[in-house]
């Protein structure tokens, strides 16, 4: 399988049309994981973004999860299924595994495949959307869902202990400890979240890359620039694309 070239983003919050189109470079797939609304009661925000990560031409398949804030997505799920049926060239998990095949150097589709798998939930976070109590029985089933040959988990929030700090408090980690403990038996390849927006950034460890996709600071302004990288699945490697 050749490289796979992958962009990420996160926590857009209907800000998305902040973000020029050069730090959207393309690629082969684009991920978004969450907190596409702000207060999540306005269906205009889900066409809105819908129409915007539709349009982005320059990515082959484009994925999406939802976030604490797209209450919409967990309140009226019926409803928002008919309307993103009608934007059949993005695609929206929620606990659920998707299959992507990517052309190859001679431009067959790989015999390969890459196995996405998205959920929006969250250890409890006030009253916002897609909560569970932190630690309990609901939400460690959730995570018991992650199929074992995941090679890309899209999750809003993070994993406890990684990227996961808010600015100035680096001994509170805010990231689920269920999720970890699942994400140290999968093994992913590379894991995407956002949520904590101070998380911005990069780990690798354990086999696993790790990326905070938040495009928007604390402060809701975007400083934050979309992530995008060369990844050869074979040897689990990633170059940065600058």
């Amino acid at each position: 399988m050749s490289k796979i070239r992958i962009s990420v983003i996160s926590d857009t919050h209907t800000r998305h049309g902040l973000i020029p189109m050069e730090d959207l470079p393309g690629g082969d797939l684009l991920i978004h994981s969450g907190d596409i609304m702000n207060s999540g009661y306005n269906k205009n925000d889900i066409w809105d973004f819908c129409h915007w990560f539709q349009s982005l031409k320059q990515y082959e398949d484009k994925v999406f999860i939802a976030g604490n804030h797209d209450r919409m997505f967990e309140n009226h799920p019926e409803d928002v299924k008919v309307w993103l049926d009608k934007f059949p060239l993005i695609n929206y998990l929620q606990d659920e595994e998707l299959a992507l095949y990517f052309d190859g150097p001679n431009g067959d589709h790989t015999e390969d495949n890459i196995r996405i798998y998205g959920s929006p939930w969250q250890p409890e976070f006030y009253s916002w959307a897609f909560n569970l109590p932190k630690n309990g029985i609901e939400l460690a089933g959730k995570w018991e869902g992650i199929p074992n040959n995941t090679d890309i988990l899209v999750t809003h929030g993070p994993a406890f202990g990684t990227l996961d700090t808010v600015a100035g408090r680096p001994w509170d980690g805010l990231g689920c400890e269920l999720l970890a403990e699942r994400i140290s038996i999968v093994k992913p390849k590379i894991h995407i979240c956002g949520h904590i927006h101070s998380g911005y950034g990069y780990e690798f460890k354990d086999g696993t890359h790790f990326f905070n996709a938040s495009v928007l600071d604390e402060s809701y302004e975007y400083t934050q620039k979309p992530m995008t990288f060369d990844w050869d699945k074979e040897t689990n490697t990633i170059e940065f694309v600058k």
